[in-house]
């Protein structure tokens, strides 16, 4: 303990003497390599990359392949944003044309994490989903005060945790008893943002990054162009406008450039605008026509009895109706479905979404989803109850509190259970292929997977019927 304190006294004397070096015990405008050798925020971001991304990178490299290479644009974000940790004491807080400069490096690397998931399906793509869902954590940095639109950092930390376990439990569910490299990795991906990530921010930077008093200014990159002589007091030049194509389409180009004005005038100017058209005679009246008799044949009836088994579907949504109901329709292959300004008194409506994921931030009333497929559901707390209706394929994460869960007219259901909702009723109607998720006993230890049963024998005893669900032995 004394040689602890001793040499942190050292460290404390050296970076006094080199800022008196330096002519002034004020932050200087380039703070020497010295002094942020011995900063408590860079040592213990040094501690946290060594301890506990070391432990993810060796796991990574016995896994190989896509893993691998997921892993090291992982360990280059947290590079990037030590920069940006050590490049914030060198500089003034900047306007927003210069913070988005400033975090420019970081975003290069997590649209190159994001890259990695598109295109055609690896067979890992929940360890690359992890991942890149993961390092907008690190955009906590981003964080300049109330007023700007974010959580705060700690907040933010846990919340983006929060949407990356979800792909990260399925790491672990699926290689439970397969490949323990795989299980070591999801574990270390989760220790290295809770607690490690999380704890350094509250510690370091609960508020946001600390700017120097007296620095370098960051600018923007179109402020700094040699075309752009502006004095540094004026304003940054706006960036110009998405280009055209953005908002015209192949069809609209193919319009007369005077658009739908060309037919009004043509109307007003009195031509025969049906000059044009052809009259429709007796003869080609539907009721005077042989080959519509009105019967039916067979052939005829099956195909249009398969043409009504198609639903038709409408335009997607994702909007609050009358402040009191969120409704969430036609998703298609959306990953980042969010609905985060909620209140008890409001309830969640799901249909008709395919290979989508939702996350609903904080509590409400209660959520249904109805006849969707491959969907995924991640909601903090509900007051009422879950109901899952007319699905096939659905998982659903709670990770708070729900009361009731209902299952019905459903084939394939994922259930996962936080601590706090282990007490919740679960009913199932009509239902097949249900397994329920439930923490193991200790903080590391695996999920546990409980199938619930769907066969059931029914014995007439005592003037009354009894139920059981049947059990299978192994004899």
């Amino acid at each position: 303990m004394e040689k602890e304190i001793v040499a942190r006294l050292e460290a404390a004397v050296a970076r006094l003497e080199v800022l008196a070096a330096a002519g002034s015990l004020a932050a200087p405008v380039g703070l020497p390599d010295a002094v942020l050798a011995v900063d408590p925020a860079v040592v213990a971001f040094d501690e946290l990359v060594e301890r506990s991304l070391g432990r993810l990178s060796a796991a990574a490299d016995k896994i190989g392949g896509k893993v691998q290479e997921a892993t090291k644009i992982l360990a280059e974000a947290f590079a990037v944003l030590k920069e940006l940790l050590v490049k914030a004491k060198q500089c003034q807080k900047p306007d927003l044309a210069g913070l988005q400069e400033f975090l420019k490096p970081l975003n290069k690397v997590i649209l190159k994490a994001s890259a990695l998931t598109e295109g055609r399906r690896s067979e890992f793509f929940n360890h690359l989903k992890t991942v890149a869902d993961s390092l907008t954590a690190l955009a906590w940095v981003a964080y300049s005060g109330k007023d700007c639109g974010m959580n705060m950092p700690t907040s933010h930390v846990e919340e983006c945790w929060q949407m990356a376990e979800f792909y990260n439990n399925k790491v672990l569910v699926e290689y439970r008893n397969k490949d323990v490299n795989h299980v070591e990795w999801a574990k270390a991906l989760k220790e290295l943002y809770l607690p490690s990530l999380r704890d350094y921010v509250k510690s370091f930077y609960p508020l946001g990054l600390t700017w120097a008093s007296a620095g370098s200014a960051v600018v923007s990159s179109s402020a700094s162009a040699p075309v752009a002589k502006d004095p540094p007091s004026q304003a940054p030049v706006p960036p110009p406008p998405p280009s055209a194509s953005l908002f015209t389409s192949e069809a609209a180009s193919s319009r007369p450039k005077e658009g739908i004005s060309a037919v009004f005038q043509e109307i007003g100017t009195g031509k025969s605008v049906t000059a044009g058209l052809r009259k429709v005679t007796d003869d080609m009246k539907a009721k005077n026509r042989a080959d519509r008799s009105g019967v039916v044949a067979v052939t005829e009836k099956g195909s249009r009895a398969n043409s009504f088994s198609f639903r038709k579907e409408g335009p997607p949504k994702l909007e609050l109706q009358m402040g009191r109901k969120w409704v969430v329709e036609n998703q298609i292959g959306k990953k980042n479905l969010v609905i985060d300004d909620c209140d008890p008194k409001q309830t969640v409506y799901v249909y008709g979404c395919k290979d989508s994921v939702l996350h609903v931030k904080g509590k409400v009333n209660n959520i249904t989803v109805d006849k969707c497929t491959k969907m995924g559901i991640v909601f903090m707390d509900v007051v009422a109850a879950c109901e899952i209706v007319n699905c096939n394929g659905v998982e659903v994460q709670c990770q708070g509190s729900a009361p009731t869960i209902s299952v019905d007219n459903t084939s394939g259901c994922q259930l996962y259970l936080s601590k706090d909702s282990l007490g919740a009723s679960i009913t199932t109607a009509k239902s097949s292929e249900i397994n329920v998720m439930v923490p193991g006993a200790g903080p590391e230890s695996d999920w546990v997977e409980h199938a619930l049963p769907q066969q059931f024998v029914h014995t007439f005893k005592n003037s009354q019927f009894t139920t059981s669900a049947v059990s299978h032995s192994g004899g």
